[in-house]
């Protein structure tokens, strides 16, 4: 009989052991879930942090960023000189229009822009709508490094509001607008010292002297009585997510663009791409209203800069 009580106690005592070690085991391998949790967790915040940063990398790269469709190589010069501009390429002799290399004096690196070589040369394209293809209702990163088709001749783009900046700041410009409707019109609207600012100021705009055939859009001089709302001049560059503008509520999201919104325009040469006469909530077209008024959308927009006081060398 005491042989069965210690055999039984010895039992016991191996079932509690057993039991015991499988609880520490189940505690154990619940603990180290926790860990493992705890490290994907912790992989998941970093990938994200990665992906953030991957794609901030790829707006700043955007400038220069290849777009669909048959490629427009860059003019090769085969010089080691750096051009500022394009109208220092024209006066180098290089008299066709195309895609070039420049380097504003203060740029860290070269860009590639459209030089329009006809209209008496040296033009550095900053801007071209031609058929809807390219989304303009774009975030401040978008519009300060500049985004599209730099690659082909009639590809749509803003070369970025940092480089108008650059460019601007190295003298005097001109800025000449090419305007078209879908009847086979044009006009264009031209200002002396074209100037940008740089983002601290929120690449505010200022503008000189007016003359063209498109009437003065801009300054807002049409009417002084709209002037106060309508005017862009001194006005901070607005996109959707960067509110600078002067009225109540987001001319950048209301107008779908990028602009020097007031309250909010008398030009949005960024706006959504209709085919001429449209209807809309806003007045969001592609618009100059002293030429076609708020509620007609431009064909095509050519905006572009040469310095003031240029002087072609070419006989």
């Amino acid at each position: 009989m005491e042989k069965l009580v210690k055999m039984f106690g010895f039992l016991l005592v191996t079932a509690a052991l057993v039991m015991g070690r499988e609880s520490w085991a189940l505690e154990t391998c619940l603990q180290e879930q926790v860990r493992l949790r705890a490290q994907v967790r912790l992989l998941e915040t970093r990938v994200k942090q990665q992906q953030v940063k991957i794609t901030q990398l790829l707006h700043e790269k955007e400038v220069q960023f290849l777009d669909k469709g048959k490629e427009t190589a860059v003019i090769d010069l085969g010089s080691k000189r750096q051009y500022a501009d394009c109208s220092e390429i024209f006066n180098d002799g290089h008299t066709n229009s195309g895609f070039y290399k420049i380097k504003p004096l203060q740029s860290p690196e070269e860009l590639s822009v459209y030089c329009d070589m006809s209209d008496g040369g040296g033009w550095t394209v900053i801007q071209r709508r031609m058929d809807g293809r390219e989304n303009f209702h774009r975030g401040w990163d978008d519009y300060k490094n500049g985004f599209g088709n730099f690659v082909q001749k009639n590809g749509e783009y803003w070369l970025g509001n940092k480089n108008l900046h650059l460019l601007t700041t190295q003298g005097e410009y001109t800025l000449k607008i090419d305007l078209a409707d879908f009847e086979n019109n044009s006009r264009h609207a031209q200002y002396k010292n074209f100037k940008v600012g740089d983002e601290k100021s929120a690449y505010v705009l200022t503008i000189g002297e007016y003359s063209g055939t498109a009437g003065d859009s801009f300054a807002g001089n049409f009417h002084p009585e709209v002037q106060w709302w309508a005017s862009h001049q001194n006005m901070k560059f607005s996109t959707r997510d960067r509110d600078n503008d002067n009225y109540s509520g987001n001319c950048a999201e209301e107008e779908k663009s990028g602009w020097w919104f007031n309250r909010c325009h008398a030009s949005n040469l960024n706006g959504l791409y209709y085919r001429g006469p449209y209807t809309a909530e806003t007045d969001n077209g592609v618009v100059w209203y002293t030429w076609r008024g708020w509620w007609y959308s431009l064909k095509s927009v050519t905006m572009k800069i040469r310095p003031n006081d240029f002087t072609s060398n070419i006989v």
